[in-house]
């Protein structure tokens, strides 16, 4: 009896529910991280650079993890690697919530949570995602994943601020631990022979690596996705505190934040569907020229709760639909058998972004008293990376074409 026949009940419709509910428990627990900014310095007496230190380890370290986890992952199956990732995330979380030393946050936060995350997020899980789905429905499917990963945030930032205002930081990130283990059973679906799937090409590691490291248009997309990763991590860490800052409450930080969830579900999956349609990397240059209008939107209109709603609302539809889109790319030019690896390399590129952009945020907080300069980086940054993509030549490489 094969892998296939002993696991018939995996099917493709089994693989996107259950790779979906990782993606919104660990994106959702994560999206929340900038509410504890606040507390926990204050709690320990902290500038805000240790905390945003944290933090962009905890990216940094996930990013480096990445391509390896999606090695891992595009070789024994995702399974093994987001059960093992939602372990280390859960054990994060919990001594995170202890944590009395920048020493302790950096462990638990940066380097336990960052493991964690490069098992249980996109490029583990769009990889086994992409390998079940057929080529046509497969950015389809890839968005309907980001938007119910965005449908996470959009939950479980409301959940996180309840929980801290009834029960304090320490309390909050307890039970945001036990949470994140209810990962680890969803692992069982997502186990895989990955050789077996109808829709890999067989090739080495070495193949693939050299492959995309030939491709100019793998080199454009790994540097736009830098100004992803620095623009959604400084804003999800600092955006609610730039919003106190500015004469706002905590809730508004929260709502601004939680509508970032809710309309990164229609952009998550309109971006999917889009890209099933036109041009990928068009659509992701739109993105990106349209943050940086959003970006200085905020920065030229009165700072009141409207205005910060509405920048929610706007960077909740340009959020996270990069990441299908950016996926798709990857698999459409490449093929599917190396897409986690592929795309983790790619995603470790987004992760340098979200150091610099998690750290510069608060290292320059710390000495200016401002964040407009990180600000205007964003807006800066967002022109760049649409020019970049607009060059990536999307056609399948020869041997992905012929087979």
């Amino acid at each position: 009896m094969n892998w296939m026949t002993e696991r018939r009940w995996v099917t493709p419709a089994v693989v996107l529910t259950f790779g979906s509910l990782v993606l919104l428990l660990s994106m959702g627990i994560r999206h929340g991280f900038g509410l504890f900014l606040q507390p926990m310095s204050l709690e320990h007496g902290w500038g805000r650079e240790v905390f945003s230190l944290a933090i962009a380890l905890q990216n940094i370290v996930w990013g480096l993890a990445q391509p390896f986890t999606g090695m891992i992952a595009d070789r024994f199956g995702a399974g093994r690697v987001v059960f093992v990732g939602a372990l280390l995330y859960g054990a994060g979380l919990w001594l995170m919530s202890s944590s009395g030393t920048p020493g302790e946050l950096y462990l638990s936060s940066g380097l336990l949570i960052g493991l964690g995350l490069s098992g249980t997020t996109f490029s583990v899980v769009f990889g086994v995602i992409g390998r079940y789905t057929t080529p046509e429905k497969r950015s389809m499917a890839l968005g309907i994943a980001g938007a119910v990963a965005s449908f996470g945030q959009f939950a479980m930032v409301p959940g996180s601020q309840a929980l801290i205002a009834s029960g304090g930081a320490m309390f909050a990130l307890m039970v945001l631990a036990v949470v994140a283990l209810l990962m680890a059973p969803c692992a069982a679906a997502l186990a895989e022979d990955p050789s077996s799937h109808p829709h890999a090409v067989h090739q080495s590691i070495g193949e693939a690596l050299r492959e995309a490291a030939g491709h100019r248009g793998f080199w454009l997309l790994l540097l736009g996705f830098f100004t992803c990763g620095f623009q959604v991590v400084f804003i999800g860490s600092h955006l609610p505190a730039y919003l106190v800052d500015g004469g706002l409450t905590a809730r508004d930080g929260m709502l601004a934040l939680a509508m970032v969830g809710l309309f990164n579900i229609v952009g998550s999956f309109g971006a999917g569907y889009l890209g099933s349609r036109y041009s990928k990397k068009n659509l992701l240059a739109m993105i990106y020229f349209a943050r940086t209008a959003a970006v200085t939107m905020l920065l030229v209109l009165p700072l009141t709760s409207t205005t910060a709603i509405a920048f929610g609302i706007a960077m909740g539809l340009l959020w996270l639909g990069t990441v299908p889109l950016t996926n798709g790319v990857v698999a459409q030019v490449f093929g599917v058998q190396h897409l986690a690896m592929l795309s983790g390399f790619v995603f470790f590129s987004h992760q340098v972004g979200s150091f610099l952009g998690a750290w510069l945020g608060g290292w320059l907080f710390d000495r200016t008293g401002s964040y407009d300069v990180v600000w205007i980086i964003c807006a800066a940054l967002g022109i760049v990376a649409g020019l970049l993509n607009l060059p990536i030549d999307e056609r399948p490489v020869t041997r992905t074409a012929a087979a």
